[in-house]
């Protein structure tokens, strides 16, 4: 292949996938990073290839899967780079139509070279922080998840599943299915209303498959005794040096803890899962700009209905654009792919390319009826969630700092208004995952203090490079 690429993918989920096909069907020079060791995303994520296991049972819920994991396998046209981070993306500057992406694998950092980017780096669980976040044993959905995914590993004996979000069900379903005891699982929102549930229903057509899980999944809890209550929130988590036991707390419809109803609950696992936030740290850093959708997945890139970045070049796909499930990030992957066929390739059959571009259009619009009546479902409270905080809470778990301190600096400045200031003084967000697990929590903390919204205190600044480097691997890059 050329040492330059038309398309580079950043990410191995739904959306990469899709488009590395469609791309490369059409005779693009394509390359997928992906920071895993094999292809599949986090809903598809595979075991290692010494476990010798089938494939991830979510792709029976995706029939889209079957096709795209064959021809992965298959394919000889792509390149790809497992094991592999991007930490940054760059202009060129000899040439204004070209990307340079900084990547480091296992043999090394390099640079590799492209005329479009396409940014699908998925998401990742909503940290909450509360009393006890940090023990040993309190683990998020997603971090479960991939323990029994890719290692067939049981975190723990007795579990407790607190949160908000319909992932918390499906990590249920699989610790259930892996023999685990669960003690309970506490979702935040009250059941839904006739109104909520009405409304829900208009967008049930073309969705049978996940109704059919997610009905399958609370006969299975009902079968083995599991408690499922709503209105219920987590307080805090007890326990010298691992997980102990749990204050869990009804909740009002704000999520708002009501006095006087806290209980204990024994477990030695606390599985939090309360919403997913898009990973949009290399847009940022690529000059993207963002816009905040808090039911949607937190700091999202804004797009047109190409998929375009507001940076020349740039496309995203996936949860980028918005928490959508892996059927929509499949779509807006093969969107964003014919998109760059056009751009870099013009084929002698256009018309029908853009006939392929607005049916892909359509269904997405389709599928965005339901994605939408779930998330409006199931939209975290963040300022609720905060409240849980006490002084001596760890808010920022790479440099450990407290609430304490943050407010202590907030106190003696009282005129801060960007979480920013927060990060130089107090150096939240400096630690190695870069703000990625506190941001969220120290933003709500200064717009609660402030009166304004999470939207309204900034954001942290993402600078290359946006994940740890070795810096041989950098003092050596090709």
């Amino acid at each position: 292949m050329s040492d330059i690429l038309d398309l580079l993918i950043v990410g191995a989920g739904p959306a990469g996938l899709s488009a590395a096909r469609v791309a490369s069907s059409q005779g693009l020079s394509v390359a997928v990073v992906d920071e895993q060791p094999r292809f599949g995303g986090q809903v598809f994520r595979q075991a290692p290839e010494e476990f010798a296991a089938a494939d991830p049972d979510s792709m029976h819920t995706y029939p889209f899967s079957h096709r795209l994991f064959e021809w992965a396998r298959g394919t000889t046209a792509v390149q790809w780079h497992f094991s592999t981070l991007v930490w940054g993306i760059f202009d060129d500057p000899q040439d204004e139509h070209m990307r340079q992406i900084g990547t480091a694998g296992p043999q090394g950092a390099s640079v590799l070279k492209a005329r479009r980017v396409l940014i699908a780096t998925g998401a990742y669980d909503l940290p909450v922080a509360f009393p006890g976040w940090t023990l040993p044993g309190v683990l998020s959905a997603g971090g479960v998840q991939t323990m029994i995914k890719s290692q067939s590993l049981m975190p723990g004996q007795r579990f407790l599943l607190v949160g908000g979000h319909p992932l918390l069900l499906l990590v249920a379903e699989l610790l259930l299915d892996a023999g685990a005891q669960i003690a309970e699982v506490a979702i935040a929102r009250s059941l839904p209303s006739i109104k909520e549930m009405l409304r829900a229903t208009r967008a049930l057509p073309g969705q049978s498959r996940l109704v059919k899980q997610l009905l399958a999944i609370l006969l299975k809890l009902r079968r083995h005794g599991v408690p499922l209550r709503f209105a219920t929130g987590i307080e805090r988590v007890h326990g010298d040096e691992s997980v102990q036991a749990a204050t869990l707390c009804k909740v009002d419809q704000n999520w708002h803890a009501i006095a006087g109803t806290q209980r204990r609950v024994e477990a030695d696992t606390v599985v939090v899962g309360y919403g997913l936030l898009a990973s949009t740290e290399l847009a940022r850093q690529a000059g993207c700009a963002v816009r905040w959708d808090s039911a949607a997945g937190g700091w999202l890139v804004q797009h047109d209905d190409r998929l375009h970045s507001t940076q020349s070049g740039v496309l995203v796909a996936g949860e980028q654009t918005g928490i959508a499930g892996a059927f929509n990030a499949h779509l807006q992957g093969e969107l964003a792919a014919w998109q760059c066929v056009l751009e870099l390739q013009p084929p002698a059959a256009v018309t029908e390319i853009a006939k392929t571009i607005a049916d892909l259009q359509l269904r997405l619009g389709r599928n965005r009826r339901f994605t939408d009546t779930v998330i409006a479902l199931s939209a975290p409270k963040l300022e609720a969630l905060a409240q849980a905080i006490t002084p001596d809470t760890v808010v920022c778990r790479c440099e450990e700092v407290t609430a304490q301190e943050v407010n202590q600096f907030l106190d003696a400045h009282p005129y801060v208004a960007d979480i920013n200031s927060i990060k130089l003084a107090c150096r939240t967000g400096m630690g190695m995952c870069q703000g990625r697990y506190c941001q969220h929590t120290v933003a709500q903390m200064l717009a609660s203090r402030l009166g304004r919204g999470i939207d309204q205190v900034g954001i942290y600044k993402a600078q290359a490079p946006v994940k740890p480097v070795p810096v041989a691997a950098l003092a050596h890059m090709e």
